[in-house]
């Protein structure tokens, strides 16, 4: 990741899209290999009865219906460069039928407080208009495809996921969403390029072009001044954007219904699908200093539901007091293509110290539009009934966004280890001793170097993190020994990501079993209802979720996986460890405070055993 976000370049020779077509296709593993990691990964969650039961089924499968269902995925593997990217964006979001914007949105504060702009009342659209523009110079680069080719130690990666940061947004469906992305390069042809602007229940939306030329910061500040002075004097909206926060078959139906009562609310509701991303408006003044973003992290998260769209791929929140939050669907793109663009644009930030140094004409642009829907007795109960649900799930979560400060990466790199596995193993150390068993994980790992590559999965939680776990919390161990053992858990992970970002981990490769099977209308395999395939976090039961955000100033989070588990990601910069943890306040065996201040004890822990050993 280091390479791939040293800057987004505005590059002249290389075009943006220009290796799509080179990039390999995504690989199927060699059955064998991945069946024996996968027992490798369920060793630490059973007994020896229970491990030998699950051998026994594995061997089953892999000789029987295993061997059968691996061949027809290599069939498929043969007419598609990516055999799981269908399968994947329908599975993992498209068919989820729960609250997708509350359980599997991502969003993240804006770290500008660290630098041009801490928090201060009043700036709210003179900063929102600063870093709009500076998004839309990035769109801009992107349709003439001069943004730099991403790089992961000099290995193109597969740019596909850029073209949705734009212009696209998520449909409900009855029983399957849609993803709809209008974005097209200069040379495809035209592309929408106006903005929506959500706030106290209204939505407005105007040009970011007029005549041929970009809307400049001080027209945008006009734009959003009028929408703001026309909000606070007038009565509030319906706050119709809080539906998209509603379980995806009751926003189908209620959609469904909307467009029903009037044509003129589908033009309306397209206008917003189409739009490059929303600007929301948001009254609130989060707290935020340098060492806790916890309380604009969570505002941005799972604030105020009628100012933002959770179907659009990006919705950028300015808050009263000009702190700001990204918040975003999660089924087009991954974390690193949003931090590639905001990275551009808090570079543009920071060269110009928060300011705009261009000219403050103001051309004779048309005014912004309201998109006014027709709305019914029935309409406004069911806006009213959706936030009442919507309040009450995200007053249950707990959320802490606090920087560890003693130490960062330059320290980890001394010290030769690699950065993320620190944080990994001391994750894992947290967990086992506020839990005192050890805890399935779901580290992601990148495969953008194939074809539309997406994420696989690297299960954190091995026997040597196991062994290495008890160590720790045994008295009669010997500091030597410790430390032999974290080596060994190091290398551990080590090499599962190595293998999982070159298309050798196992998760997808079974979840492409059991989905082939089900496509032949066969029987769910044995394999897949062990109850150690749920215990080792198989099916989305991972207890802690977890993720690198890369080691820039931009870091975000999403919620735990189950209710009984954790979200716990992270950036990792130069001089600090940026955690985001979360947990549901209705498990009474979580807390996420306990869980990341525990974590930073652990890092603080695995420091003192390589400076003890050198003694």
């Amino acid at each position: 990741i280091c390479t791939m976000e040293k800057q987004v370049l505005e590059s002249s020779e290389e075009r943006t899209f220009q290796y799509q077509n080179s990039l390999p296709s995504l690989p199927v593993p060699p059955l064998d290999e991945s069946l024996s990691k996968y027992l490798d990964s369920v060793k630490p969650f059973l007994n020896e009865e229970e491990y030998r039961r699950t051998e026994d089924i594995v061997k089953k499968f892999e000789n029987g219906i295993g061997k059968d269902l691996h061949q027809k995925l290599l069939e498929r593997a043969k007419t598609r460069r990516n055999w799981l990217e269908d399968w994947w964006l329908n599975v993992a979001y498209l068919d989820l039928r729960i609250s997708t914007q509350i359980h599997c949105n991502m969003g993240g504060p804006g770290p500008y407080i660290e630098h041009c702009w801490p928090p201060k009342e009043g700036t709210q659209i003179e900063r929102a208009c600063i870093n709009v523009w500076h998004s839309l110079k990035f769109w801009e680069l992107l349709r003439l495809e001069k943004v730099a080719v991403q790089r992961s130690r000099d290995v193109v990666l597969d740019m596909s996921q850029l073209r949705m940061l734009f212009n696209t947004c998520k449909v409900p469906g009855i029983t399957r969403d849609s993803l709809y992305n209008y974005f097209k390069t200069v040379t495809e042809g035209e592309c929408p390029s106006h903005l929506v602007v959500l706030c106290r229940g209204r939505v407005f939306a105007f040009d970011a072009i007029h005549e041929d030329n970009m809307l400049t910061p001080p027209e945008i500040s006009r734009q959003l001044t009028y929408i703001q002075k026309r909000c606070h004097s007038e009565p509030d909206g319906p706050g119709l954007a809080a539906l998209t926060s509603n379980e995806r078959t009751k926003w189908a139906e209620i959609r469904g219904y909307l467009i029903g009562l009037d044509a003129k609310n589908l033009t309306h509701l397209e206008k917003i699908q189409k739009s490059l991303f929303t600007i929301c408006l948001d009254d609130s003044s989060p707290r935020a200093t340098p060492d806790d973003y916890t309380e604009v992290t969570r505002l941005g998260l799972v604030g105020d539901p009628t100012v933002r769209w959770g179907d659009k791929s990006y919705n950028c929140i300015f808050f009263s007091n000009g702190t700001s939050s990204a918040f975003c669907d999660h089924s087009p793109f991954d974390a690193m293509a949003l931090i590639a663009m905001l990275s551009y644009t808090e570079r543009g930030i920071i060269e110009n110290g928060g300011k705009w140094k261009g000219s403050d004409k103001v051309r004779d642009i048309p005014w912004p539009e309201e998109l006014v829907f027709t709305v019914d007795q029935k309409v406004i109960s069911e806006i009213g009934h959706t936030k009442e649900i919507y309040y009450k799930q995200v007053s249950d979560l707990q959320l802490v966004n606090y920087a560890f400060t003693s130490f960062g990466k330059v320290l980890i790199r001394k010290k030769k280890f690699h950065p993320d596995t620190f944080v990994q193993l001391a994750i894992q150390l947290a967990y086992y001793k506020c839990h005192g068993r050890p805890g399935c994980c779901y580290e992601t790992a990148m495969t953008r170097r194939f074809y539309h590559g997406r994420t696989e999965t690297i299960r954190s939680c091995t026997m040597e993190a196991v062994e290495w776990c008890k160590s720790m919390l045994d008295p009669s161990a010997s500091t030597y020994e410790r430390l032999q053992l974290m080596h060994i858990a190091f290398a551990k992970h080590n090499e599962m990501r190595r293998e999982c970002e070159n298309g050798r981990g196992f998760d997808r490769h079974l979840l492409g079993l059991l989905l082939t099977a089900q496509e032949q209308g066969l029987p769910v395999p044995e394999l897949f209802v062990d109850p150690a395939f749920t215990a080792s976090g198989g099916g989305g039961n991972f207890v802690l979720s977890t993720s690198l955000t890369g080691y820039t100033r931009f870091s975000g989070c999403a919620l735990p996986m189950v209710r009984h588990g954790y979200g716990f990601f992270y950036a990792i910069r130069d001089d600090r460890i940026i955690t985001f943890c979360s947990s549901w306040n209705s498990c009474p065996e979580t807390n996420a405070e306990v869980l990341c201040r525990t974590a930073f004890q652990c890092f603080q822990d695995m420091l003192q055993l390589t400076i003890t050993t050198q003694l």
